[in-house]
């Protein structure tokens, strides 16, 4: 397994991360995350268009570019590293989903609009109680002719108030587990749904609650057969998520020691004071160690690794546990202004807390990390 990235690709990041500085500055952030939408989609379809963003992993089939995750893990970790405003992860995971559910005709029908930036997507998995596992799935889906008609709330949703895809995972009413789990698409304008965004702490990241009530609804894939691709999406979700994070996390700690180099206390900068040393080593480390693990899964994914549930396990544990740690750090390293409004440092602390969360947290991930070795 290579550890490493090509020449090619250090200049994709490169390139990449010169255009979302460009686009996407703090200001800019601050802008658009006081919008309801959260983004704006003229801008956003434009950034995509030119890089191909959302084709990236798309297989050339289906008018993508045929990448790995491998790259994509490049665009998320710079899209976190500058928190960029746009539903490219909500995308990522609704594409994943029709890749591994899907039949060849339902992908060439709904993932070349992806990849050309026309269709933004999100899948819709989480409930009220706000759990990621197949037993806690209680949307209902009961067939309707030609279609299905979906019963329930979806809660939790990344984007789903603005995406124009929507990929659903139900069930049959009187099953419950692993069984009669089906995916389903359903439009943005269908009849009977209702979308609603969230309040949330996190600004950047936008989430809502969908209430479907009689939704006509397309089947994804064969019916009832849902809970592998499901639970293979899953671990490609926490994996990208894992890159996204510490691409924040080195932002902050980046962003925190320019920040000591720059303040001066008692005649003498204050990173040449040993707390602020240690904090520093603290710091790099952690995120290097967070980063070893999120690249680990990436190649995990592209080369079908046995081992990929523990893989990811460990990635989103690891780099759960380094961006917040960074981000308390980054906080009081910048003293006074560091928990203020004005300083930006609050924006990536507050996508630390929300992500820990997402998909599960450190400790859920490391009892499934335990659970796999066991067996």
């Amino acid at each position: 397994m290579r550890f490493s990235f090509t020449p090619e690709q250090e200049e994709f990041r490169t390139t990449l991360r010169r255009a979302l500085e460009a686009r996407s500055p703090t200001k800019e952030v601050r802008r658009l995350m006081a919008t309801e939408a959260g983004f704006e989609r003229e801008g956003w379809k434009k950034l995509n268009q030119e890089l191909g963003l959302t084709a990236l992993h798309i297989p050339e089939a289906y008018g993508g570019s045929g990448f790995g995750y491998g790259e994509l893990g490049i665009v998320l970790e710079e899209m976190g590293r500058g928190l960029l405003c746009a539903p490219f992860f909500s995308t990522v995971l609704a594409t994943a989903a029709i890749l591994n559910a899907g039949t060849g005709e339902q992908k060439q029908a709904l993932l070349p609009g992806i990849a050309s930036g026309e269709v933004t997507a999100t899948l819709a998995f989480s409930e009220e109680s706000g759990l990621n596992d197949t037993a806690s799935v209680a949307m209902t889906a009961a067939p309707s002719g030609s279609t299905w008609r979906l019963e329930g709330t979806k809660s939790f949703v990344l984007d789903g108030h603005t995406a124009d895809l929507i990929v659903v995972l139900a069930r049959r009413p009187g099953t419950s587990g692993d069984e009669g789990l089906s995916f389903f698409t359903v439009a943005s304008d269908a009849s009977g749904l209702k979308r609603r965004a969230l309040k949330t702490m996190d600004e950047t990241r936008k989430l809502a609650r969908l209430t479907f009530d009689g939704v006509e609804a397309r089947l994804l894939g064969a019916e009832g057969k849902a809970a592998a691709p499901f639970a293979k999406t899953m671990q490609q979700a926490i994996v990208c998520l894992a890159n996204e994070m510490v691409g924040g996390a080195d932002r902050l700690r980046q962003d925190a020691l320019d920040y000591t180099k720059m303040r001066m206390q008692f005649g003498r900068s204050i990173a040449s004071f040993q707390t602020t040393k240690n904090k520093a080593a603290d710091m790099l480390v952690d995120v290097e160690l967070a980063k070893s693990a999120a690249y680990y899964g990436a190649a995990a994914l592209d080369e079908g690794d046995d081992d990929l549930p523990a893989v990811a396990s460990l990635a989103k544990a690891s780099a759960a546990e380094a961006y917040l740690q960074t981000a308390i750090h980054a906080v009081q390293m910048h003293g006074g202004i560091g928990f203020t409004w004005d300083n930006d440092t609050h924006l990536w602390f507050k996508r630390a807390k929300s992500s820990e969360i997402l998909f599960g947290d450190a400790n859920e991930h490391r009892e499934r990390l335990m659970q796999h070795w066991a067996h």
